[in-house]
């Protein structure tokens, strides 16, 4: 049974603190970076909330502080733009591994009792740090990319546009690890091909996101790493639907989370729920757990709500309920495979409606593999039991989908003991082209 919880939303001093009244200029050309600190650093001293007024506020990262409420008001548009001195290197994590990323273009560490609210827009001019597949653009899209720079490279699934010639070079000379000496420091000169997610909330505590547009993000759009009390309510989150690793929310090893009343339409999975990979990440405990999601909608994406693939400090207690996808390629999506390890269980999914969904309404895989540029993640055999990932306890009820290629899809590992089981559909009615696949699992039920 779903334990319940309750998520502490933060509460703000009345002060207001206009960012005009620190110099900042709405008009779309002029920098506010040093406007939006100082507003920023005054509301800190007293608590309250950093206005920003109807505009086009141009700047750069902005770092949120306790104590602070950063409210738009309705015609407010907050956009960011892209200099490499505001954009260092940094050692962080990203897809559940330690990685070098630029610094957010929104971003807290530690800090307790923060918001995003209003009506505007938050646009994190991802279009110009993403990459682009050609296959997934038309040949009148591709021309005009080609138009704004003539980089491209190729990939495992064709030819890839760059957005500027230091992506470019930066490709040709590879990431750089984090263990390399001065890493950062070789990989500055190439700063924006380490994209960043547009808002990274790390070790925060009672954070609220409500009501603002979120959209066009570098990477991920919304990243809450190892947080505690978050509620995301009334929001929009926005990707053009190519957007390379374009996710919408991405809850990593995050507790006593609500996602309510808010609207995803992403280049890559919509709501997702994730906890760090492999080994390393299972050193660190923190699993992602009470996550409450309800009346939300998803459209165009890779999964409407997903688990994984980096899963590995485990998921657990969480009820998703009363929710929409339409046009996403699956609809709820499991996903994680050797050696990630880790434990998903006592999922509960029930009134969620979906329509013309391009694969499976339902998937748990362990065969997941991350091709990226041509290159298979590996996938190697298991050190020992706790390198073998886990989904029980996952009980789907009163679901409806109209139009899919398959209802459920499971596969599981090819092992005496089983890695999926205990997974109960009940009153789960789609309207599909292919039948259900089950492999290497148990105890899987479909009851009327």
């Amino acid at each position: 049974m779903f334990q319940k919880f309750e998520v502490h939303v933060p509460e703000f001093h009345d002060a207001v603190y206009d960012i005009t009244d620190y110099g900042a200029v709405g008009d779309g050309v002029h920098s506010n970076t040093g406007a939006f600190r100082k507003a920023m650093e005054a509301a800190a001293k007293t608590g309250g909330h950093v206005l920003v007024p109807d505009g086009i506020w141009m700047t750069g990262p902005i770092c949120l502080k306790s104590g602070v409420d950063l409210h738009l008001s309705d015609n407010a548009l907050i956009v960011f733009d892209k200099n490499p001195e505001e954009y260092p290197v940094r050692k962080t994590d990203y897809e559940g591994t330690d990685r070098l990323r630029a610094v957010s273009p929104i971003h807290a560490e530690n800090a307790e009792n923060i918001a995003i609210t209003g009506k505007g827009v938050i646009d994190g001019s991802g279009h110009l740090w993403r990459p682009v597949k050609r296959m997934k653009v038309t040949k009148k899209e591709w021309k005009a990319l080609l138009g704004k720079s003539p980089y491209t490279i190729p990939g495992h699934e064709g030819e890839i546009w760059l957005p500027s010639e230091t992506i470019y070079e930066g490709q040709l000379h590879g990431e750089i690890s984090t263990q390399a000496e001065n890493a950062a420091e070789l990989a500055a000169p190439y700063y924006d091909l380490y994209r960043p997610v547009m808002v990274r909330l790390d070790h925060c505590r009672r954070v609220l996101i409500e009501n603002v547009t979120l959209q066009n993000s570098p990477a991920w759009c919304v990243h809450p790493f190892f947080c505690e009390d978050l509620t995301v309510r009334g929001v929009t989150v926005y990707n053009p639907y190519y957007a390379q690793n374009g996710d919408g929310i991405d809850v990593e090893s995050c507790r006593n989370v609500e996602i309510a009343y808010s609207e995803f339409n992403v280049g890559d999975d919509g709501i997702c729920i994730k906890s760090g990979k492999n080994k390393e990440a299972r050193k660190i405990p923190g699993p992602s757990e009470n996550i409450y999601i309800h009346h939300c909608h998803v459209g165009h994406s890779h999964g409407g709500f997903v688990v994984g693939s980096e899963m590995s400090r485990g998921v657990r207690n969480i009820l998703v309920e009363d929710c929409t996808f339409t046009d996403t390629d699956v609809g709820l999506r499991f996903k994680s495979a050797i050696p990630r390890g880790g434990v998903v269980e006592d999922i509960y999914i029930r009134r969620v409606n979906m329509l013309n969904i391009k694969e499976q309404a339902a998937i748990l895989t362990m065969n997941y593999i991350l091709n990226t540029n041509g290159v298979d993640e590996a996938v190697v055999g298991a050190e020992g039991e706790e390198d073998i990932p886990v989904f029980r306890d996952i009980f789907i009820e009163d679901c409806n989908c109209l139009h899919a290629r398959q209802a459920v899809k499971i596969q599981g590992l090819k092992r005496e003991k089983p890695a999926i089981y205990n997974i109960r559909f009940r009153n789960f009615n789609c309207v599909a082209e292919e039948e259900n696949v089950l492999e290497d699992c148990s105890d899987v039920v479909f009851e009327a």
